[in-house]
């Protein structure tokens, strides 16, 4: 696996054992409809809020600030596969768009998650 996809998949662990040592559930990593893809698809215990997480790992944030990585269109890729996700599954939730931004390398990685870091727009099918 090439250096980057390994520390992708090294970040994604990294965020869903954040999410589990704060009581979430992670009910699916790297969710597929078509080219479209979920990081993280997660729950808190009792809301019936689904967090549908997106995450950036980087080595250094002295370059480049990871959430210039969360565009428009991947904002509508995220918003189009939770649709995807909530209507597969049959789920009568609401949904939250998390990002988690992990610097460092492993096993040193500074985690800075943002909650409801943005609302979908109002036309996410063009």
């Amino acid at each position: 696996m090439a250096q980057r996809g390994k520390l992708g998949k090294e970040g994604e662990q990294a965020a869903c054992d954040f999410l589990i040592s704060k009581g979430y559930t992670v009910r699916e990593t790297n969710w597929r409809m078509g080219h479209l893809e979920i990081d993280i698809v997660a729950q808190e215990p009792g809301a019936n809020i689904l967090h549908v997480v997106e995450v950036k790992t980087r080595t250094t944030d002295l370059h480049f600030d990871p959430m210039q990585a969360i565009t428009k269109t991947k904002i509508r890729n995220l918003v189009n596969a939770a649709n995807g996700y909530i209507t597969n599954y049959n789920l009568p939730m609401y949904v939250q768009y998390d990002v988690m931004i992990l610097i460092g390398t492993p096993p040193n990685l500074h985690i800075h998650f943002i909650p409801n870091a943005f609302q979908p727009p109002l036309r996410t099918l063009h």
